[in-house]
Order: C-alpha cells, then sequence, then structure tokens
C-alpha cells in the first residue's frame, strides 16, 4: 500500500495527521455514544508464569534529590556490565507504569496520562535481571507482577533486529518496550487520541530516565524501529495493539 505512495502524498501525511485531529473534525466519541469502556488492561495468559515483584511500599532505593536527577541525566548508550536487581526493576516498572487508584474506567497512576486513560503496556526484553530468566516478560501494571512472554532462545537478536540494528538492546540488562492500546485512549478522545498516545510515551518515558538516575543507572530511549517487525515480534496486530516507544536501561560504567 505504501507503495502507491507518491513522493508529495508522503510529505503530506503529518500535515494531514494534525489537521484531521482537531478538535473542528472530530465527531462523537465511543464513550459519547454510550458503548462500553475498554478494559484498563490487556487480558493475559493465566496458565504463564507469574513473578511477584517487591511492593512498592518496600522498594528500596538511594535518595537522590530532583535537581541532581535532572542535572546528570544523559541518554546512556553503553553500560556497565552489571545486572538490575529485581529490586531496581520493580522501582523503574513502578515509576512508569505503577498504579496508585483504580477506578472502574480509570487508573491513577505514576505518570500523566490524558483523562487517565493510560493507554499503555509494558513489555520488557530482559539479559541479565537477577533472579529472571533472560526472554520477553510483560508487566501486569494492576497486579504489580511480570508474566513471562517469550522466553524462547534468539529472542534478544530478533529485537535489536527490528531495533533497527541497535545493539545496545541486547547490552542493557533491560529494554522497556511500550505498546500502545490506541482504544483505549479514542474511546474518549476519538482520533485526536492518536496525538496523546505519543504525548503520554513522552511521559512515560521521561519518568524512566529520572528513576534510573535514582539507582546510578542510565537509558536511552528508541523511536528507530521497525514497526510491523517489533509488533510481529510481540504478536501485536499493529492496529489494535501496536509498538510505540522503546528504551534500553542498564547500570553507568
Amino acid at each position: 500500500m505504501t507503495d502507491k505512495i507518491t513522493k508529495g502524498q508522503k510529505e503530506l501525511i503529518g500535515l494531514e495527521f494534525m489537521e484531521f485531529t482537531k478538535y473542528k473534525y472530530l465527531g462523537t466519541s465511543d464513550q459519547r455514544k454510550g458503548k462500553p469502556h475498554p478494559p484498563l488492561e490487556v487480558p493475559f495468559d493465566k496458565n504463564k508464569k507469574q513473578i511477584d515483584l517487591p511492593a512498592p511500599e518496600d522498594i528500596s532505593i538511594p535518595k537522590k534529590d530532583l535537581r541532581t536527577c535532572l542535572e546528570e541525566r544523559i541518554s546512556l548508550r553503553k553500560y556497565a556490565d552489571k545486572p538490575l536487581t529485581l529490586m531496581e526493576l520493580a522501582w523503574l516498572l513502578w515509576a512508569t507504569q505503577g498504579v496508585k487508584e483504580i477506578g472502574e474506567i480509570w487508573t491513577k497512576r505514576t505518570v500523566p496520562s490524558a483523562g487517565a486513560r493510560h493507554a499503555f503496556e509494558t513489555f520488557l526484553l530482559i539479559n541479565n535481571v537477577e533472579e529472571l530468566r533472560a526472554g520477553v516478560y510483560r508487566y501486569l501494571a494492576l497486579e504489580h507482577k511480570l508474566i513471562e512472554y517469550d522466553l524462547t532462545e534468539g529472542i534478544a537478536d530478533r529485537i535489536v533486529v527490528g531495533a533497527y540494528g541497535q545493539k545496545m538492546v541486547k547490552q542493557a540488562p533491560a529494554t522497556f518496550i511500550w505498546v500502545a492500546v490506541p482504544y483505549r485512549m479514542t474511546w474518549r478522545y476519538g482520533t485526536r487520541g492518536y496525538r496523546y498516545l505519543h504525548l503520554d510515551a513522552g511521559h512515560v518515558c521521561q519518568n524512566l530516565y529520572l528513576a534510573a538516575e535514582n539507582i546510578d543507572a542510565g537509558c536511552c530511549a528508541i523511536a528507530a524501529f521497525y514497526d510491523e517487525q517489533m509488533n510481529q515480534i510481540l504478536g501485536l496486530d499493529g492496529k489494535e495493539l501496536f509498538t510505540i516507544y522503546m528504551a534500553a536501561v542498564g547500570k553507568k560504567n
């Protein structure tokens, strides 16, 4: 399909997206139509192994003031040959998608989101985290647990290829892969919700940057990846669920 789009049309796609997601073009949202709200969490296979994480109130990390975290924050692409602990991973997960309160059609979390929609699921490529086998996991934010997703051999190499060949994805102890659930957002905001997905992804990743500083680690956001390939690796359809952002994280040298 994209092969048939002319160069001129390609140059207009971004402008047209911004134009036709303006309020004057929006119709009635599914929420206003009275359609049922989407689930707060994508269903998961309860037969797969789940891993308990340290509870948020039990997470113990060094204290570091916000100004220091902001001043020392950089995009870190090379990491020390040290694992992350399960406690540290739990901290990063809670800082980026931690649930503080659950309502009937919303959740309040440690990051802001348009209308408290929080239209993401967090996947993780684990290479070197204590107590975890290497492979892909999913963070169950409502339960504050991990669930095994794909521990097949070679999955890290496939994700490196999907991530535009960026080798830090395999070298990092963990790489966060955020998956968008667009209907969770567009149910309320219509097509304008696609704008909010990208804005919210930025909120989440910035929290990861700052939370990483707290444990003497760093991260590097990744927006360069092959969409179709990453979606295929994770078994996503690319429409109802799709990869929107990534970030590698590890200890500083």
